[in-house]
């Protein structure tokens, strides 16, 4: 596991947040549609907290095992149970919910952790495969034969 960002969070800090989020995403390997779905669901999810919980809470962004992943922590009373499932598309003159349906809707997976003590928001993101150090640059060796399986010279490649 490697740990990109680890700090508190506030109202103020949200912009710069989603800023810094979107850098170490892309540094990671996210980009286009995958960059723009994970960056706008963290966001979402800490702007909740802002919104829902206070106005603060704790964010991580971290590394492990092909994936990225977002932590966003709050102290508040809970998401209520209505919301916590997102499954359903608010209606278009609803003015909450839009949040969780949209965090589910954009990131591989969304684990809400919910209760009177606060709420934990998991946000992962798989990331494209990179080729290892050993296959940048490699070729393979390649025995050119003559017909009958033979060696054609000496040539090899």
């Amino acid at each position: 596991m490697r740990t990109l960002i680890a700090q508190s969070f506030s109202l103020e800090d949200v912009s710069k947040l989603r800023h810094v989020v979107a850098e170490h995403a892309e540094s990671c390997g996210l980009h286009g549609p995958r960059l723009d779905d994970f960056v706008l669901a963290v966001h979402e999810s800490v702007v909740n907290a802002v919104e829902h919980a206070g106005g603060y809470g704790r964010f991580r962004l971290y590394t492990v095992d092909g994936v990225i992943c977002s932590e966003t922590r709050d102290r508040g009373a809970g998401i209520p149970e209505p919301y916590v499932n997102g499954g359903k598309r608010p209606s278009d003159s609803s003015y909450t919910g839009r949040g969780i349906y949209l965090i589910r809707r954009l990131c591989d997976a969304a684990d809400f952790r919910t209760g009177p003590g606060g709420t934990t928001v998991l946000l992962t993101m798989r990331l494209p495969r990179r080729p290892g150090p050993d296959a940048r640059g490699r070729m393979r060796r390649i025995r050119v034969t003559a017909p009958g399986g033979r060696p054609f010279g000496r040539f090899t490649a």
